[in-house]
């Protein structure tokens, strides 16, 4: 009898795994007929999803204040004016920044590729006992480079600068979060009369599981990619390296990618410093070393600790399936998609054993 159970729950297992992985085939194969409409979907709904992000972030603070006795408007407005004068002044000082660093290496991107082409050359020179077609397999790849970051740089200038659509996102952002923030209890309210009186226990159980889990996993994460963008910046600076704040917001946005962020990010900041010198580019390499050693060593561990507890290949197969579908976007939601399916199929399964 127990053989027969082992037997049959083997077999569940192994037709669920073959739907799993039909289905994952399906949705990357079948990209292309609905990434437009998910596109169109993702940008009428971005607005509601960032101001719902920063909304779920700043909660905790404002529950913080209300339980030292700060009436809940007062958290409310004190946190709300805070993070919107902070946001305020930051994009401030650092929009115009960033806009002019683009449009310089927009600019400069020419005489960067006729930089980039002596040294191919050269590398040439020092390759050329290596059969032709590897160099022609090196000619191939370094135009594919060089046409991808052409078209990059055309859209992130071309993007960023659009002034009104840019208005229109950051003046809507503040008074959606404000809602958020006031509504919490009235929106939580609305939404349970959706579930069925005997499965709110559970959901309730559910949803505390991955607010606690996802949630110290995102805060922490925005923290160490905030001193990372912070100690590059510093450390660029003082190095006298050229688009210094632009390559520092690179590599805070590349580092919310486990395991493959700070390769991504490092690898536009060694290929500027090498327009300058091989030394800059071993100091530059040092640099990043050493800030991804305090960050790996000391700050992930004590701010976002094991938050997850998810294998590491399995969080690399939700990179590499992310960053097929959805570029660096599907890159840095991976993981919190995977923490959000790991929790509830740990429910589901809890469930099924309390039932049999």
């Amino acid at each position: 009898m127990i053989q027969n159970k082992k037997a049959i729950r083997f077999l569940y297992w192994l037709i669920t795994g073959i739907f799993v992985f039909l289905f994952i085939y399906l949705l990357v194969n079948l990209f292309p007929l609905y990434g437009a409409f998910f596109s169109f979907i993702l940008r009428l709904l971005s607005p509601f999803l960032v101001s719902l992000l920063i909304a779920y972030l700043l909660y905790p603070v404002i529950k913080k204040l209300h339980n030292y006795n700060i009436p809940r408007g007062l958290a409310i407005l004190s946190i709300y004016i805070l993070f919107l004068g902070g946001s305020a002044y930051l994009i401030y000082r650092v929009y115009p920044a960033v806009i002019h660093q683009l449009q310089d290496l927009n600019e400069q991107l020419p005489v960067l590729i006729d930089m980039y082409e002596n040294l191919i050359y050269q590398l040439y020179e020092y390759t050329s006992f290596l059969p032709e077609a590897v160099h022609d397999k090196i000619d191939a790849l370094i135009t594919r480079v060089e046409t991808g970051l052409e078209n990059i740089l055309d859209k992130l200038v071309g993007g960023v600068t659009r002034i009104f659509d840019a208005i229109i996102f950051l003046t809507v952002i503040p008074v959606l979060v404000f809602y958020f923030l006031k509504d919490y209890h009235k929106l939580k309210d609305y939404f349970k009369k959706f579930i069925p009186r005997k499965y709110r226990p559970q959901t309730g159980e559910l949803v505390y599981a991955i607010d606690k889990s996802l949630g110290n996993y995102i805060r922490g994460q925005l923290l160490v990619s905030l001193f990372v963008s912070l100690a590059t910046w510093i450390v660029f600076q003082f190095l006298n390296i050229n688009y210094a704040l632009l390559l520092a917001i690179i590599m805070g946005i590349t580092n919310l990618i486990p395991y493959f962020g700070p390769i991504i990010g490092a690898v536009p900041v060694v290929a500027i410093a090498l327009t300058t010198s091989w030394e800059l580019v071993i100091f530059v390499s040092i640099a990043i070393l050493v800030i991804q050693i305090i960050e790996g060593n000391l700050l992930s561990p004590y701010i976002v600790g094991k938050s997850i507890n998810i294998h590491p290949i399995a969080i690399i197969f939700a990179l590499l399936l992310g960053g097929d579908l959805f570029g660096v976007i599907g890159l840095i939601v991976a993981v919190p998609l995977l923490t959000i399916g790991k929790v509830v199929t740990e429910h589901i399964l809890a469930m099924r054993r309390s039932i049999d």
